[in-house]
């Protein structure tokens, strides 16, 4: 069951590094600017986002097998139409159907393996074993993506997904069983819609910022109406009864400081990819096979690191170590990357994305665990899927922040200025840095633990009140 899981997430994973890689191909090939290929990842990641906690919500509702078997042939379809686009556009809509798919497989997969594995221990040695499975595809993902793009063009990327979309379909009608929650929770189509709309425009305002003008009426517009979805979708959701993004989750320190981390985490690993594949191809002009081979340290490195963040958290019985480590790790390789030249020698650059690997093996298995310590079984599903949103969040955030501040600080061809223009992101990653510092100090001691039992009890509660009365 558990190796069925993680090939569902080797299949998200590796799709993840081998579009990056792609990504200049794509450009030369389709004639897209920066904005154009910040579109095609965060195309993605932004429908992963919308979708996820509806996919979590549906999972704990009809079953979490049964919205598994239909994620991953939607999934596997989406990534063949990927392969056969014949331009920018449709490129960027078929990856959104891959991510309709992929919705369906993040949080459902957290989802069954937090209810098969009840122990804590095991939990935390299973999300291990998931965060290095991850890994491990992304250490592949750049390698084998160089060696299609080399060999039969961008296209090829998108193929490997269809063989193992497949064996994931058969072995989960063999392995995986059935769970759903003690009670199913009503749909909530207002909430799904704010969700998107906040998103949506809070992503479209910082990738077209540098194209449009940052005060330009369009871009103010996009970032006026994300502020007045939030505002809304805050308001709103404490009056429903079974909302989408139940909030008094987040009176919990752990889960609060779970969803903080990995938005700042997963910001720094999706501006990295982004910016050191353009670097290393249309700065060092490396080739794809080249550039996968550049990577394949910093993602091995963040495989063999997540078993250890596992055992460490069972052993201390504990996530603050990891994340401290975490922490620190990100600040290092950050600075380190603010002294990146168009010219530094390739160790320094491989080096810099060791330290950042590191840093992000170890970050993955405390995100999880965090956010699921305490919380009720009956609820993983939501708590799980809204991790993920946290994550992919933070992963479209990257990109699209990284690609503006490259956009808008390039001045000249890209091979003389990168280095100058992507400094500013550098020090945004050191401040993530920072911020995944102080919040493990803050939020894994005594004060950490009871905010989680409280949270549980009006989560349980809340749940017990809703429950339909019995003569």
């Amino acid at each position: 069951m558990l190796a069925t899981c993680c090939l569902s997430l080797f299949l998200v994973g590796i799709d993840s590094t081998i579009a990056n890689v792609a990504l200049p191909s794509i450009g030369r090939e389709l004639r897209a600017p920066v904005s154009g290929l910040q579109w095609t990842i965060d195309a993605y990641l932004l429908v992963l986002a919308s979708l996820l906690m509806l996919s979590g919500s549906v999972a704990d509702k009809i079953g979490r097998r049964r919205v598994f078997q239909i994620g991953l042939p939607v999934f596997t379809v989406g990534s063949l139409a990927c392969s056969l686009a014949p331009s920018l556009g449709w490129l960027i809509a078929f990856r959104g159907l891959q991510a309709v798919g992929g919705s369906m497989l993040n949080p459902v997969t957290m989802s069954i393996i937090t209810n098969v594995f009840t122990d804590p221990k095991e939990r935390a040695q299973a999300i291990g074993v998931t965060v290095s499975v991850f890994g491990m595809s992304m250490a592949l993902g750049p390698v084998i993506g160089g060696a299609l793009i080399d060999s039969v063009g961008w296209r090829g990327v998108f193929w490997v997904n269809v063989p193992v979309g497949i064996a994931a379909i058969i072995l989960t009608a063999l392995y995986v069983p059935e769970s759903k929650a003690a009670r199913t929770r009503a749909l909530d189509p207002v909430g799904q819609i704010l969700v998107i709309l906040l998103l949506g425009t809070l992503s479209y305002g910082l990738i077209e910022g540098p194209t449009y003008d940052w005060g330009s009426a369009r871009i103010l517009a996009c970032f006026a109406v994300a502020f007045v979805a939030l505002v809304i979708l805050l308001a709103y959701e404490p009056r429903r009864a079974e909302p989408l993004i139940d909030l008094r989750f987040f009176r919990s320190l752990p889960f609060s400081g779970a969803a903080v981390t990995a938005i700042s985490a997963l910001l720094t690993m999706g501006g990295f990819l982004f910016l050191m594949v353009l670097y290393l191809q249309d700065v060092r002009a490396y080739s794809p096979l080249i550039t996968g081979l550049c990577l394949l340290p910093m993602a091995l490195m963040l495989a063999a690191s997540a078993p250890l963040a596992g055992r460490t958290i069972a052993a201390r019985g504990g996530p603050r170590i990891p994340l401290v480590i975490a922490g620190t790790g990100l600040i290092a390789g950050g600075l380190m990357l603010t002294r990146m030249t168009d010219s530094s020698p390739i160790w320094y650059v491989i080096m810099s994305g060791l330290v950042f690997g590191i840093a992000m093996g170890w970050v993955g298995p405390p995100i999880i665990n965090s956010a699921m310590s305490g919380m009720p079984r009956s609820q993983a599903g939501v708590a799980s899927a809204i991790t993920s949103t946290t994550q992919q969040i933070g992963s479209s955030l990257g990109v699209a922040v990284m690609g503006s501040v490259l956009a808008d600080n390039l001045h000249g061809p890209m091979t003389t200025g990168f280095a100058t223009a992507t400094r500013p992101g550098w020090w945004i990653v050191v401040g993530c840095g920072v911020v995944v510092l102080a919040v493990a100090l803050w939020t894994t001691g005594r004060a950490g633990k009871a905010s989680a039992a409280r949270a549980a009890t009006l989560i349980l509660a809340a749940e017990e009140e809703r429950a339909p009365t019995h003569a």
